[in-house]
């Protein structure tokens, strides 16, 4: 078996006046690839793995649309190299959005198509915040998503997309494919998979394939809630041989999640910026993680803010750790002055055009990050009593290795601002306890206080009158 392997990976925020560039992004070419860890796992099939091209960034900003076409044209330039191919596997986010195109992930898969023709098989694996459309849908034969947020479940997903792949390729059976929208578009940080009802829901995947083996997978998508286009909404999806059983599970699966759309709640306490930085005050336990929702870097936000930095500030807080804050200005003036030195520094100077004060200070520089590249510079500096990092690009702080390396111990902490949602995996069993201040941003956890002029009316939360029946729609290739 000859399988070609290719695809990109971002989720970005219509709402983020940045661009995401090449330079953003991790790039994977030819064997760079498969010798990837993310991809070792493709050494234990029965086939030949031809690498293609793929590229990933951090959540952000939409994507240049320069950029978007040079990956578009090298990886169309790679998969022809390929030669006859049996199968294509595509490695996808999902909830991409590029300058001045809607559906950039339909405009991807349905190039990929025209070149590999109506014969060789498709599979994709998708983030469970992906957007879909008819278009998509109409390109692909298999189609699976991650069934974890927070996702722990990466590796398994890429599997499976394989797995039926190879399938397809061995009994020479291509199956069909089908999704039924949900006018439901959710934020992630109330859909958590380990709380209800997302649990119970996401719990009901494994058994529908497990009752009837000719589905060969079943999906339930969110989507991503801060992409303002007609394509965002949640989905259900099933691939398989027996079309009545998926089209009745699909219904099913839609109508679960319609019916729960007002019992998904946040998984954590949640307040005003000033209320929970007086609850991280008062907290007699620690280290408190106070998320910054509003600018969560996995979401999208542009990682500057100052919000809960002024508030704290202004409270007075001790033991504080904020992780951290993309400010390249305050950051290349700590590499300039040195550890030890002291200099002035504006966070925030970006956004005072917007209202929000800026914080001004003298700054010591507690430590600067070992790097070559200035791109990837960070630097700890004592402002007022609080350590605060600062980078010169956008990063989310997920790993203890990410504070470790700075010489920062979060178990010393009293509190620890992160610019996230939900806590990942190796964070989450630190936090004690974890509370998330609903702040401002360009993905806030209010999505109804941005401006959406090209989400599909009606949907759920934006309108809320409104009935909805399950309607199940085929991909192309099922009824050709």
């Amino acid at each position: 078996m000859r399988i070609a392997v290719g695809g990109y990976h971002l989720e970005a925020s219509t709402y983020n006046p940045q661009l995401s560039r090449a330079e953003d992004f991790r790039i994977l070419r030819g064997k760079e690839l498969l010798d990837a860890p993310a991809f070792a796992f493709l050494r234990e099939f029965p086939a030949q793995f031809l690498p293609t091209f793929f590229a990933r960034a951090v959540p952000g900003a939409p994507m240049a649309r320069q950029t978007y076409e040079d990956f578009k044209s090298e990886f169309l330039q790679r998969l022809g190299d390929c030669g006859t191919i049996d199968g294509l596997y595509l490695c996808m986010h999902g909830g991409s959005f590029v300058e001045g195109m809607e559906d950039a992930e339909g405009d991807f898969i349905a190039a990929a198509r025209d070149l590999v023709g109506p014969g060789c098989p498709i599979s994709v694996s998708y983030d469970l915040h992906g957007n879909l459309s008819q278009r998509i849908v109409d390109c692909i034969d298999l189609f699976t998503a991650y069934r974890t947020a927070p996702h722990i479940d990466t590796e398994e997903t890429l599997r499976r997309a394989v797995s039926m792949l190879v399938r397809a390729i061995e009994t020479g059976v291509t199956p069909k494919l089908c999704w039924a929208p949900i006018p439901v578009v959710l934020q992630g940080e109330r859909t958590v998979t380990t709380a209800e009802p997302a649990r119970s829901l996401y719990g009901r995947l494994g058994p529908i394939q497990a009752a009837n083996p000719d589905i060969w997978d079943a999906a339930l998508m969110v989507g991503f809630v801060w992409a303002d286009e007609p394509r965002v909404t949640a989905a259900a999806l099933m691939t398989g041989t027996d079309r009545a059983a998926m089209e009745r599970e699909a219904a099913n699966l839609a109508k679960g999640y319609w019916d729960a759309r007002e019992q998904f709640a946040f998984g954590s306490r949640t307040g005003s910026v000033e209320d929970c930085v007086r609850w991280a005050m008062e907290s007699s336990t620690g280290p408190v993680f106070l998320s910054d929702s509003g600018d969560n870097v996995t979401a999208g936000g542009a990682g500057d803010r100052v919000d809960l930095l002024r508030a704290l500030l202004d409270a007075k807080a001790e033991g504080v750790i904020v992780a951290g804050i993309m400010d390249r200005q305050a950051t290349e003036g700590a590499y300039l002055a040195g550890v030890n030195a002291t200099f002035h520094v504006i966070l925030g100077y970006s956004l005072v055009p917007t209202g929000l004060e800026a914080v001004e200070a003298e700054a010591r520089v507690i430590a600067l990050f070992d790097t070559a590249s200035r791109d990837e510079r960070e630097a700890v500096l004592d402002i007022g009593g609080i350590s605060v990092v600062v980078t010169a690009r956008r990063k989310p702080f997920i790993t203890l290795a990410d504070f470790v390396r700075l010489g920062l111990d979060p178990n010393e902490a009293r509190i620890i601002v992160v610019k996230l949602g939900y806590l990942f995996p190796e964070l989450a069993p630190l936090a004690n306890p974890a509370i998330m201040a609903l702040s401002h941003g360009i993905v806030d956890q209010f999505p109804e206080r941005l401006p959406r002029s090209r989400t599909r009316v009606p949907t759920f939360p934006f309108q809320r009158d409104f009935s909805y029946a399950p309607e199940v729609f085929w991909s192309k290739r099922s009824t050709d």
